[in-house]
């Protein structure tokens, strides 16, 4: 009988590439770590139309607030830069308004909590025209978990 002779060395090799990349796959929960918030964070973006409406955010998460004014008859509705209730729970990182009446930031997730990011639209009249005494608020609730 005429024997097939068969090496040892390219099949503990496969065997030692599978199991060193079953270990990197498995996720960080399985060996009890916690996973790292960097590689979970989002990038939550509200807007005008998010007014009133709760959101739930992860530590680390970072929320961008773009608020749109508008110019109409005469008169330009201006945000101001919205701004958080705790900023020990949401750290903001940017913010600032432009002449158009636009107005962002950015907050950063720190702590675990509830805190309510709010901003006022006022108008800013033309020259001759007059505006109407209203202030209209701005208001999402985050819940950080």
């Amino acid at each position: 009988m005429v024997g097939t002779k068969w090496s040892a060395a390219p099949w503990g090799t496969v065997l030692t590439l599978v199991t060193v990349m079953a270990a990197t796959a498995a996720p960080a929960a399985a060996h009890g770590q916690a996973p790292d918030p960097a590689r979970l964070a989002q990038r939550i973006t509200l807007t005008n139309s998010d007014n009133g409406r709760p959101v739930t955010a992860s530590l680390g998460d970072d929320l961008q607030v773009q608020l749109t004014g508008s110019h109409e008859n005469g008169l330009t509705w201006t945000w101001s830069a919205p701004t958080p209730s705790n900023s020990t729970i949401l750290r903001r990182t940017t913010g600032g308004t432009k002449p158009n009446g636009d107005a962002s930031a950015t907050f950063h997730a720190e702590h675990d909590g509830t805190a309510t990011i709010t901003a006022q639209r006022r108008c800013r009249p033309d020259s001759g025209h007059l505006c109407p005494l209203v202030i209209t608020p701005w208001k999402v609730k985050v819940e950080v978990k």
